[in-house]
């Protein structure tokens, strides 16, 4: 798996806008599809940016986590065991859990791995993430109801 699967991490050709290829594989390494597909729904579903200080309008956008989800598994469905697929909703959820444990370890000891642009930049991620958790948490069943839409649309 890549297990940094953000879009900032695709190469697009400037006049199709067709993906070419991923970029910055030095996190590629034997994994879980959840990590990857978990990663990059956190990344692109939310409202707000990964380092908002605007928690209030931190959550999970459905529709674009219906899109992300819809495009994964038409090219997926017919290779995922059921316990991948049992496991695609919380993935975001269980990512964004993870970034704000490791942004908040990052801030107390003194933001030595995540790069910093401002003062508190990790302690201002921590709490995005743990935002965005908490907004993904209520919105777990739909999201799986999601994901078993389109597992039988393409399986």
């Amino acid at each position: 798996t890549h297990n940094d699967t953000k879009i900032n991490n695709v190469l697009f050709d400037p006049d199709t806008h067709d993906a070419l290829l991923v970029i910055d594989l030095d996190t590629v390494m034997p994994g879980l599809v959840a990590h990857d597909f978990g990663d990059a729904v956190r990344f692109a579903a939310n409202f707000t940016e990964e380092d908002s200080d605007n928690t209030e309008k931190t959550s999970l956008d459905l529709n674009i986590f219906w899109a992300f989800a819809d495009g994964f598994l038409s090219k997926t469905a017919s290779v995922l065991t059921e316990n991948e697929v049992a496991t695609l909703a919380l993935s975001p959820f269980v990512l964004a859990c993870e970034l704000a444990v490791r942004f908040l370890d990052d801030y107390i000891m003194g933001d030595k791995y995540f790069a910093c642009k401002k003062p508190m930049h990790n302690l201002i991620r921590t709490r995005c993430q743990v935002a965005l958790a908490k907004d993904m948490e209520q919105k777990i069943d739909a999201m799986d109801a999601l994901i078993r839409c389109a597992v039988r649309k393409y399986k």
